[in-house]
């Protein structure tokens, strides 16, 4: 939520604050792109983090860490009362099966002030909070709890937001640019539909919103961007930025299961960043040494020089366009799981499995990697977020028919869950 103004004693005592946090991590000025993603992720993810949970303590801290870093490098206060935090109450049956129902949250939001059209917008986003010490939202069902530090999902989304904050504060752009660190995407986009809901701008002055969520884990050079057909725009921005280290796969959708989403749904052209889903996905080996922090500089690299585009337009030249259907993005809360990694890029009918683990149900009952699931109970599965609906009325101890096209064959398989 941007406020504009600020008296002149608030912005002289915000100087002497930022010129203290320089002197304290003036460093960042003098190492590369990859060392400081990797001093950003390192702290996020450390034990001591205990895998940021949206309304705990360990989330306040890192909320903390990410306003400290926005005065450093510049940033105006965008939250609440001329502050970098924005808070919210969690609510709703994620919360409540994570325990933190009622609990306090906040986004942590900073402005850098266009130089010509300073009310003319593009937000940048990331959620920082993480998967705490799993339970319901972790993919090692049945385990015992155990920290999942959230190294890539989303520590490595959130050192790129900050990166681009620095990158940017420093070379300020025609319009306004909105960074916000979001909390509770873990628990159901909160955070990010907290702010969209709450913005004080009206939403025909943003241009549009770039999210990074998983941005840490490249496999052969593939990037995957969502919101493709949320506006005529994207495709000419796209076919103008190249970085010959990538290779673009492009999906239209502006729905899905991170904080793009939010936008999208308040009529505001998104681009959605991902690097793709690995064995480590939402379980305790999500971990910092295991990011690929080279690719994360071409990944940023490339949002920097897309946000530069858009901020040469005007806003009758990025329209807004309506793509599939609206759908809930709510992890199941029954514990059912077939124990696959899901192809969140898939663009087909029906829901894509990239691999399955081993020991799992859909191990036992046959499912393999690159099998597309096109109906579950008799009822068809049209894309990722339908399984996620069927999936969570199923319960544990079930036995269930599973349908799933392998090739151009159609084989109907007995699934029981644990």
């Amino acid at each position: 939520m941007y406020r504009s103004k600020f008296p002149p004693s608030f912005l002289s005592s915000l100087l002497v604050l930022s010129l203290f946090f320089v002197s304290c991590s003036g460093h960042d000025n003098e190492i590369s792109p990859s060392e400081f993603f990797k001093t950003h992720v390192t702290w996020l993810a450390d034990d001591e983090r205990e895998g940021r949970l949206a309304g705990s303590a360990q989330e306040a801290a890192a909320a903390n860490y990410i306003e400290n870093l926005f005065l450093s490098f510049g940033l105006e206060p965008a939250g609440d009362e001329n502050t970098y935090l924005q808070h919210f109450r969690l609510t709703g049956p994620m919360p409540q099966a994570m325990q933190v129902d009622d609990h306090l949250s906040r986004n942590v939001a900073g402005i850098v002030q266009g130089t010509e059209y300073p009310d003319r917008f593009i937000i940048v986003g990331a959620h920082y909070d993480g998967q705490g010490n799993g339970g319901i939202i972790s993919m090692n069902h049945g385990g015992e709890p155990d920290i999942h530090n959230s190294a890539d999902d989303n520590a490595s989304g959130t050192a790129g937001l900050l990166w681009l904050a620095k990158e940017i504060a420093a070379d300020p752009l025609p319009v306004s640019v909105i960074f916000v660190a979001f909390s509770g995407e873990e628990l159901g986009l909160l955070g990010s539909r907290y702010y969209a809901a709450s913005m004080e701008m009206p939403a025909d002055s943003v241009l549009a919103m770039i999210n990074l969520d998983m941005i840490g884990r490249l496999e052969g050079r593939e990037l995957t961007i969502f919101g493709t057909g949320t506006s005529d725009a994207w495709d000419g921005i796209l076919d103008e930025v190249r970085h010959d280290s990538l290779t673009i796969r492009a999906s239209s959708s502006g729905s899905g299961a991170s904080d793009h989403a939010s936008f999208y749904e308040v009529v505001i052209p998104v681009l959605h960043y991902f690097s793709g889903t690995h064995d480590d996905y939402h379980r305790e080996t999500d971990t910092a040494e295991k990011i690929d922090y080279r690719s994360m500089e071409w990944i940023t690299w490339h949002a920097s020089a897309v946000i530069r585009e858009v901020s040469a337009l005007s806003p009758d030249e990025l329209n807004f366009l309506e793509t599939e259907a609206e759908r809930p993005a709510m992890m199941p809360t029954n514990g059912v799981s077939l124990g696959v990694i899901p192809d969140y890029g898939y663009p087909g009918e029906g829901f894509r499995i990239e691999s399955v683990r081993g020991g799992s149900v859909a191990e036992r009952a046959g499912i393999l990697g690159g099998d597309v699931v096109v109906k579950m109970k008799e009822e068809p599965v049209a894309d990722i977020m339908a399984y996620m609906q069927l999936l969570g009325d199923i319960e544990p101890g079930s036995t269930i028919p599973v349908v799933v096209r392998r090739g151009e064959e159609h084989i109907e398989l007995s699934v029981t869950f644990n």
